[in-house]
């Protein structure tokens, strides 16, 4: 696995470099998911009113998968420990995803009710006004294109994970509709889906 360690606007010490190295590179060799290249980026907020201007941003490619965390800290060496964790977090459960859907497959126990109840979403788990609500400016700040291939609804679930995003867009790759996951404030994750 190649590591790469770059500091956006400022100079990184060999020491940093090698602890960087070290602790997060370690860490996802050590979960052995068959990474290809893992990118940590450092850099500092340049805002004197930003408390934790210390951030580490950590991107690991797995062939087929993506998995990224930021953190945020006074300090870039907790930047780095708490970056650390949380990728090895965000892989242990890929990993474990992944052992299961493997499992899952070889004893051939799954049905058609289970796959259909798990794939329905409540009508009264959308809040479509609590959501509304929640948009408090009505400016758009970013614009990002992507792009998304079909997908499972149990590959939708491990992207998410890795990438650490509050919802994700997919195209399902059974009725080639667009669909969108997300994470739920009281846990568990919701589905949107077009109507019929």
């Amino acid at each position: 696995m190649d590591v790469t360690v770059s500091g956006r606007k400022m100079p990184v010490s060999d020491s940093l470099r090698d602890y960087a190295e070290d602790k997060i590179g370690g860490a996802v060799q050590q979960l052995d998911v068959n990474a290809t290249a893992c990118e940590i980026v450092l850099f500092r907020e340049k805002n004197p009113t930003i408390k934790n201007a210390a951030v580490c941003e950590v991107t690991v490619l797995i062939p087929g998968h993506m998995a990224r965390a930021q953190v945020r800290e006074e300090e870039m060496f907790a930047a780095i420990d708490v970056a650390a964790a949380k990728i090895a977090r965000q892989l242990r459960k890929f990993k474990t995803r992944i052992k299961d859907k493997r499992r899952e497959k070889r004893e051939d126990t799954l049905t058609t009710e289970k796959t259909a109840a798990k794939s329905e979403v409540p009508e009264s788990d959308l809040d479509l006004d609590k959501l509304m609500a929640e948009l408090s400016d009505d400016e758009v700040v970013r614009r990002k294109q992507i792009e998304y291939s079909p997908k499972t609804e149990d590959e939708a679930l491990t992207d998410i994970d890795l990438l650490g995003h509050d919802f994700y867009v997919y195209t399902d790759r059974d009725s080639g509709e667009v669909h969108v996951l997300y994470r739920r404030h009281g846990g568990g994750y919701g589905l949107l889906t077009p109507a019929r």
